[in-house]
């Protein structure tokens, strides 16, 4: 009996006391669709997941695959032809990226916003075939509205390195202010503070993990709790009893850590791969590492590009369909000096499609082209890279003018100064050298369609913007009503232009809307097809579009241009 009773104080103690062991954990996030490594117009090679497939093969062999943990925080299904093609065309067999993440072993995914914004449909089926091959979907801050318990799988415990590993999962809960209801019904999305500290401690009560990681669909921020879609570094600052934060969503490339914790976001598109390594000693010490690894497009996994070349050939083959003709060259740079084909192709499509007196749009590809010749289904992407729908809203002239007093004071620098765009350089953390940028998010730089006004760069905000009429010349009129075309992330507060700029309450938004219509990039798509040439005379129909124009002209003309030059260099 006494030898029973010591045993079990031994195996007791045994079961009590940190493991050793050293753990390697790969990361992953906001890959957008980037599956393919060629490009299926220009067949230009490009990062994609099948480089990073190479690098994560070359970390198993040195480290060992047992001792290996590989992650994705999310937006993984929007942005790319590879995912539109098995969103919405192939909804017959098993999603691409469904194959994609077990051929490549990951060992759990994270939600993103933009994975919601594909649907019910779309994120409902890849969940369950992400299950079938025991890789959890994770978001456990989206609560179901009929039991309270998460939509989506909260955490998984996964044995790496020697070690017992928790890994909870989490998306963006500032879901409800981009997207339409139907995309995310059913649910409700938790504010990841105090909920994840509430969960990690609750959960670690039970799983008793050696290592705890945290991976969200959520932006590194400022830390300092004052940005709901960007919590990341808010909780890297206050969690306790969690060795990793994998975040994501705002495209930034960090990695940095302290003796406790460590943060990883590896940026966008396959750029990069996030590395953290953790070492865990018998007396339950740890020493914790992250870097980030830049992903060169030559060193791609062949084998790979192999087993899935069918499947490159079908999306290739999908949207390079012959759409129409453009006669002029596009650029979405344009749009930050003024009118341009590429704006007001968006804002004549918004127009035409809701029949609404004004149309808001914003350039959605930073610094992206389309030339002149033959149209295929691919440039619709470049035109129009997301999955918005078109909403039409009432707003009274008065906040039409407030709204857009906001958004030109996103865009614009304060007078007197320097610059007249709202740019500031920073140092490249590579090369030390300086690049230039805008402050703001330049996807909230949005113009207008529909009237005829000027914005003053040498007036202060609330002074900058004069309508002078309508486009078809009748006067506008502050106290009256007008239906206005935009976005859905707009119209569900994206940006927050309606609410701080217009003044309208969130919770009067959504009565302001008055038409929903289909998703915008297939309304290009159909005005495309309708119109069979665009040219230099129907994409600038002043009847429709009116017109607008930064002043004095001569002045901003010039200092534009010397602040592009510094933006984009001089091409």
């Amino acid at each position: 009996m006494k030898i029973r009773y010591i045993l079990s104080l031994l195996l007791l103690a045994a079961a009590c006391s940190p493991k050793s062991g050293r753990l390697t954990v790969l990361t992953t996030d906001d890959v957008h669709g980037v599956w393919f490594d060629s490009t299926y117009v220009s067949n230009r090679t490009r990062p994609s997941l099948m480089a990073i497939n190479w690098y994560v093969d070359s970390v198993r062999k040195a480290d060992g695959a047992k001792n290996v943990l590989l992650l994705d925080a999310g937006d993984c299904l929007q942005g790319d032809n590879a995912a539109y093609y098995y969103n919405y065309v192939d909804t017959v067999s098993e999603h691409l990226f469904s194959r994609l993440m077990a051929y490549m072993k990951y060992d759990a995914v994270t939600v993103g916003n933009h994975d919601v914004e594909a649907g019910h449909a779309v994120y409902d089926r890849v969940g369950s075939e992400l299950k079938r091959h025991g890789i959890p979907f994770l978001g456990g801050n989206a609560i179901r509205n009929d039991n309270g318990k998460p939509y989506f799988p909260l955490y998984k415990v996964f044995r790496r390195g020697g070690l017992k590993v928790l890994v909870l999962g989490y998306t963006n809960p500032n879901m409800a202010a981009w997207l339409d209801e139907s995309l995310w019904s059913g649910m409700t999305f938790k504010d990841l503070i105090p909920l994840v500290q509430e969960d990690v401690d609750r959960v670690k009560a039970r799983v008793k993990p050696d290592v705890t990681i945290i991976s969200i669909h959520s932006g590194t921020g400022d830390g300092d709790g004052s940005i709901l879609e960007s919590q990341a570094l808010d909780l890297y600052k206050t969690l306790r009893g969690v060795d990793f934060v994998v975040c994501a969503h705002d495209h930034r490339q960090v990695a940095f850590h302290n003796d406790t914790i460590g943060l990883i976001n590896t940026g966008s598109r396959a750029s990069y791969l996030g590395v953290g390594k953790i070492s865990v000693s018998p007396d339950g010490s740890k020493i914790i590492e992250t870097g980030l690894v830049k992903i060169d497009k030559a060193r791609t996994d062949t084998v790979m590009r192999a087993a899935f070349r069918k499947e490159y050939d079908a999306v290739k083959a999908f949207t390079t369909r012959k759409v129409g003709m453009l006669t002029v060259d596009m650029f979405t740079r344009d749009a930050y000096t003024g009118m341009c084909p590429y704006i007001n192709l968006v804002h004549l499509v918004q127009l035409e499609a809701s029949k609404a007196d004004v149309s808001f749009a914003a350039p959605l590809t930073y610094n992206g082209s389309v030339r002149a010749g033959v149209l295929v289904f691919n440039d619709m992407f470049t035109i129009y890279p997301y999955e918005n729908q078109l909403y039409k809203l009432e707003l009274s002239g008065r906040e039409i003018k407030d709204y857009m007093e906001y958004a030109y004071n996103l865009w614009l620098a304060e007078p007197g100064g320097e610059h007249i765009l709202r740019i500031s350089p920073s140092p490249n953390p590579r090369t030390g050298s300086l690049r230039w940028s805008f402050d703001r998010r330049s996807y909230n730089f949005d113009s207008a369609a529909g009237l005829i006004y000027s914005v003053d760069v040498t007036k202060p905000y609330g002074e900058r913007v004069r309508i002078e009429s309508l486009a078809g010349g009748g006067a506008f009129d502050p106290d009256a009503r007008y239906t206005v075309a935009m976005t859905s992330y707009r119209a569900n507060g994206g940006g927050d232009i309606l609410i701080e700029g217009a003044g309208i309450p969130k919770t009067e938004i959504a009565g302001r809307v008055v038409a929903r219509y289909p998703e915008i990039r297939e309304l290009v798509y159909r005005f495309i097809l309708k119109n069979a040439i665009l040219d230099e005379q129907n994409l600038n129909d002043r009847s429709v579009l009116g017109g607008w124009k930064f002043v004095p002209e001569g002045e901003s003309a010039d200092r534009l241009d010397e602040d592009m030059a510094l933006l984009f260099g001089n091409n």
